[in-house]
């Protein structure tokens, strides 16, 4: 008996499904509403189901996983070319179900609730850090304004800008000091909350045993590593490193015709917090490490320091996906033997 697959457009009210019945070939659609979803597919024979890979899909694939279901999650990106005519829920279910049943299609791994926790501290420090820099860069430019120039760094800003409060605090108004202040106050409290962040995500990277080999790898911290480990989900779901670091957007991009292609800069798709987490810290490793890598060397000698920086993320990403996908320890200079 071949396995029906069904089409499932998720929203948060009303959820839209597409499938074929594979005795008559007869086409169903069906519309349920939030409450109804268990209980019908829990009465529902064992199925393949199909989602857009978009907000709480992973929540809805783990929840039908549970019921005996085999899901797919389909990138959005994969989705839009068999979405005919105008975009509505039903046209959006059978773009899914059509788009699930190609050969070369490539599916998202489901993320466990442990690494879409891990992913939600991530975003969360993610966004701190741009208020902090925001918050920071607003009270630089405001004491610019009054003839104080502050150090360049957060480190050595902050006490400047508090001692440059105190000599200015008898010639400008107080409630302008106050203000100012309370603006370093929430500068301050920004950066502890990030620091507590920071705390919970080196407790997890101590239970998760694939976090700590990465961290063995040059160039990767305890965010890296984390986030890289959260991100990858099932390491199976790529078929090889290059695959993960194409995945990250660290491979060129081609363009051609005419059986002439050209490669281009990085094509800058899939994770762009991931990639970049991965580029600090390949820049990091070539301007930190006293003794580089030969290979390093060799990059650079012949090619411009911002390509050598993401020629190494980028074999840095595949030198994770190696470690998780074959559960190896780090070897500094290992050498891949050709049977």
């Amino acid at each position: 008996m071949k396995i029906t697959t069904i089409g499932l457009d998720i929203a948060k009210k009303f959820f839209q499904l597409h499938w074929v019945d594979m005795t008559t070939g007869e086409v169903h659609r069906k519309q349920l509403k939030r409450e109804q979803m268990a209980e019908f597919f829990a009465n529902c024979e064992r199925s393949v189901i199909a989602m857009e890979a978009c907000g709480s899909a992973h929540y809805w694939a783990r929840k039908l996983s549970g019921l005996g279901h085999e899901v797919r999650l389909v990138a959005a990106q994969f989705v839009r070319p068999f979405v005919k005519s105008n975009k509505t829920d039903a046209a959006d279910a059978r773009a899914i179900w059509e788009a699930s049943q190609r050969p070369e299609m490539k599916f998202v791994a489901v993320k466990t609730e442990s690494q879409q926790s891990v992913l939600t501290l991530h975003r969360l420090r993610e966004q701190m850090v741009k208020f902090r820099t925001m918050q920071t860069n607003q009270l630089r430019g405001l004491l610019y304004e009054f003839g104080v120039v502050l150090p360049v760094g957060r480190a050595k800003g902050m006490p400047a800008a508090l001692e440059a409060l105190g000599e200015l605090e008898d010639s400008l108004p107080a409630m302008m000091i106050d203000a100012l202040r309370q603006q370093m106050t929430r500068i301050q409290k920004l950066s502890d909350d990030i620091a507590d962040i920071e705390k919970k995500l080196t407790l997890w990277k101590k239970e998760e045993r694939s976090a700590v080999k990465i961290m063995e790898i040059p160039g990767v911290g305890i965010l890296t590593a984390t986030a890289a480990v959260a991100t990858m989900g099932d390491s199976g779901a790529f078929k090889n490193g290059r695959e993960f670091a194409a995945f990250l957007g660290l491979v060129p991009k081609q363009s051609g015709t005419g059986g002439r292609v050209r490669l281009q800069g990085i094509s800058k798709r899939g994770n762009v917090y991931l990639r970049t987490l991965l580029i600090h810290g390949a820049r990091a490793r070539i301007n930190l490490q006293k003794q580089r890598d030969p290979w390093i060397e060799q990059l650079l000698a012949r090619r411009p320091f911002n390509t050598v920086v993401v020629a190494l993320a980028n074999k840095m990403a595949r030198t994770i996906w190696a470690l998780m996908a074959h559960d190896r320890e780090y070897q500094k200079n290992y050498v891949i033997s050709i049977a």
